[in-house]
């Protein structure tokens, strides 16, 4: 097993590369736009309006399709839906469709009323029955996003103005990807 690169005595979780994983924490806003019928916007910025990520995609093709940017506008990770089931995510690494660079599955969990509960599988996880995360969005009273690893918060904040807190060396794209999904499945 290997053991986790660490930053700053923090092991780091890193999906879509190392850069995402800062030595110090950050807190970002999650804003959502639409244009028109069908295109959907994301842009993450911190509190000073210092862009990180942007994502875009649209409603009208068979996959429900959103393709994560750096702020250079460099493809990071591409989420999509499934069209048949629709209640299952598939995150790969830029903009592949490969199976090869397949890096997480994200699924809706069973019906919970004021709740989202969103069950995230990376590739290698042998048993389908325990999810490596757990993304929790919490409607009423307190309107919560929260990103668990087993029963570590890794990230979590406000749903009302999608702003999050991310630790050191917790991959921020991968935690983007997360909200996003979520925004999408509620």
């Amino acid at each position: 097993m290997a053991v986790p690169q660490m930053v700053y005595g923090v092991p780091m979780i890193s999906f879509a590369g190392d850069g995402f994983c800062l030595p110090y924490p950050l807190d970002l806003i999650v804003n959502r736009k639409q244009h028109g019928l069908s295109n959907i916007h994301y842009q993450v910025s911190d509190g000073k309006g210092n862009l990180y990520l942007l994502a875009d995609g649209s409603y009208t093709t068979l996959f429900r399709k959103r393709v994560l940017r750096n702020s250079a506008g460099f493809p990071i990770l591409t989420i999509r839906e499934n069209a048949i089931t629709g209640k299952k995510w598939m995150v790969h690494r830029g903009e592949s469709s490969e199976k090869s660079q397949l890096l997480f599955t994200v699924q809706r969990s069973r019906f919970q009323p004021m709740k989202t509960r969103l069950e995230v599988f990376l590739v290698g996880n042998i048993d389908k029955d325990i999810s490596n995360f757990t993304v929790v969005g919490s409607n009423y009273p307190s309107q919560y996003i929260r990103v668990y690893k087993g029963d570590t918060i890794l990230a979590e904040g406000q749903k009302e103005s999608f702003r999050v807190s991310i630790p050191s060396g917790v991959d921020y794209a991968f935690i983007a990807a997360l909200i996003i999904i979520l925004v999408e499945c509620e």
